[in-house]
């Protein structure tokens, strides 16, 4: 299966437990591999063969900065959904990154990473 990597998606988001990542919302960071077949699109050169990252791209930083919910398990969820909408993608890896996440020690990143399928590829596999 072919790969198309987005790579540091950046939005301002209201994500989390604590009512003041509510109030002030803080970034998150999403980086997102796509599993589809390229070959259709490269031989006929035709974007509507294969996924339109600029698409994709606009619709993962919509939803960072979309509806809040507590956890950046579900908006990992929530994005791999809306990956896998596009009827070429046939895989979805997200990365969520939480790099401003309320801990009290130092620390480099926060992260969660999930791997859907589209239900067509589970059912062909």
């Amino acid at each position: 299966m072919d790969r198309i990597v987005l790579h540091g998606l950046r939005g301002r988001g209201r994500h989390g437990v604590f009512p003041r990542e509510r109030a002030e919302g803080q970034t998150f960071i999403v980086d997102a591999a796509l599993g589809l077949d390229t070959r259709a699109a490269a031989a006929g050169d035709d974007l509507a063969a294969t996924a339109d990252y600029g698409a994709i791209a606009e619709k993962i930083v919509a939803l960072i900065e979309g509806e809040p919910v507590n956890l950046i398990e579900t908006l990992a969820e929530r994005i791999a959904s809306a990956c896998l909408a596009d009827p070429v993608v046939r895989e979805a890896q997200i990365t969520v990154h939480k790099p401003d996440a309320p801990i009290s020690v130092p620390f480099d990143d926060v992260t969660v990473t999930i791997r859907r399928w589209s239900e067509a590829w589970q059912e062909a596999r």
